[in-house]
């Protein structure tokens, strides 16, 4: 296979949602953090192939978000720009296509990544109160509006669906994805301490790498966000300097509220945010005299029971380990989305059953143990958050630029995903 390569690779600060509308539209997370990447590279925008954005929830006036943002980026009218969408994985769809286009050789240099901005999520009505809404605009004199209003639906009209909550419920086996976390908690044995202690890990690596400059503006994976006033967005928000087990610990499940053990501190956070690399083939390289930073060798996707969808990475990354050879501890680092610690937790978990790795990945026996000092060893989406469309593409992005910190050659990136599936990226720094 001819290498697709990683140029360089930016992102947004991730913005938690706080019960109403964050800053920013998807469109201005993506343009922003697509701005801040675009000025530093030897091309102009207007010399790209494409731009692929993956987003889980645009809103109704940017549907195909990505040529919204390939036309505020400043990349021309005749630069293509599109969307994609796998629930959670859609920023990593987004470079998986790009890799796709190179390799076919449609395309030699690609912007490609992932937004979702969450807490804009939107309030929806029921058909009661549409057909109420529908009645009205059909009425034909006021008399007829006035007796409209007589059969009001009060409970619908203060009752609206919350859109977020529809979008992370399963229409197939009708479990919230907090549920499913649960579900590989009880198949496992995962215990609410151990869920608690993996997520106050994930809160204290975040603060040192912020501390240290990894994750702030300047240290190249993170740009600094600007409102129409004036203000900065300079870091990743959800992260708590103080988190501990014993105010974790005061936390009440909120999945399974009698037997449950997932809660708010354990669970990714509802956020904002965008993340973007540019793919190039060796002659885009070449042509405009890039350096890259890593490649993208090989991707999988995989489908799964949704009731169980968390165990996606395993489904995903497995094969890639089989096609190459490789064992898990082969590679020197990995990024498993932190959607939930149960989750994370299960999958580590699953490679070292023999029974599931035999019954449900067709193996000899267990994979093994998976060294956890070579996973997520900067935080994840429990401290940073999850903006779904974007966090696929984070991943690889901070994978890449972990390799080349660390002087490391090769690591895996994996995600689950709504709906029963996996997806997975082997990289490689170079």
């Amino acid at each position: 296979m001819n290498p697709v390569y990683v140029v360089d690779g930016a992102r947004s600060p991730f913005l938690k949602s706080k019960n109403r509308p964050g800053p920013f539209a998807a469109s201005d997370l993506a343009t922003q953090a697509g701005r801040s990447l675009l000025i530093r590279q030897k091309f102009a925008p207007t010399e790209l192939d494409e731009v692929i954005l993956g987003c889980a929830a645009p809103s109704v006036d940017e549907v195909n978000i990505g040529r919204v943002a390939a036309l505020r980026m400043g990349c021309g009218q005749k630069v293509p720009g599109w969307t994609v969408m796998r629930n959670c994985a859609s920023g990593m769809q987004a470079l998986d296509s790009g890799v796709s286009n190179i390799l076919a050789g449609r395309s030699s240099l690609v912007l490609a990544g992932g937004v979702d901005a969450l807490s804009r999520a939107p309030l929806l009505y029921g058909d009661k109160m549409v057909l109420w809404f529908s009645d009205m605009a059909a009425a034909k004199t006021p008399l007829q509006r006035i007796s409209l209003f007589g059969k009001l639906p009060v409970k619908s009209l203060l009752a609206p669906v919350i859109g977020i909550m529809k979008g992370l419920t399963d229409p197939m086996v009708g479990l919230l994805m907090g549920q499913t976390a649960e579900n590989l908690a009880h198949r496992f044995g995962i215990t609410r301490r151990q869920m608690d202690e993996f997520s106050v890990n994930s809160h204290l690596k975040v603060v040192k790498a912020q501390e240290a400059g990894t994750l702030a503006p300047g240290g190249g994976e993170v740009e600094a966000l600007y409102d129409a006033k004036g203000n900065a967005y300079s870091l990743d928000d959800g992260v708590r300097k103080d988190a501990s087990l014993e105010g974790l610990g005061k936390l009440r499940p909120f999945f399974d509220r009698k037997y449950g053990n997932v809660t708010p501190g354990n669970s990714s956070q509802i956020t904002d945010g965008a993340a973007w690399l540019i793919l190039a083939s060796e002659s885009a390289l070449k042509q405009f005299n890039l350096t890259p930073i890593g490649r993208i060798v090989d991707s999988q996707w995989a489908g799964l029971d949704p009731a169980q969808m968390g165990l996606g990475p395993v489904h995903a990354a497995t094969p890639i380990l089989k096609r190459h050879g490789l064992g898990l501890n082969d590679l020197d680092y990995w990024e498993i989305n932190e959607a939930f610690a149960a989750q994370v937790l299960g999958c580590l978990a699953a490679w070292k059953d023999e029974k599931y790795c035999k019954e449900q990945l067709g193996l000899d026996g267990a994979m093994g143990a998976l060294d956890e000092n070579k996973l997520n060893v900067d935080g994840g989406a429990i401290a940073l958050g999850h903006p779904v469309g974007a966090s696929g593409a984070r991943i690889v992005l901070h994978l890449i630029r972990t390799l080349k910190r660390k002087n490391a050659k090769r690591g895996m990136a994996s995600i689950c995903i709504g709906g029963g599936l996996g997806g997975a990226m082997l990289v490689e720094a170079v």
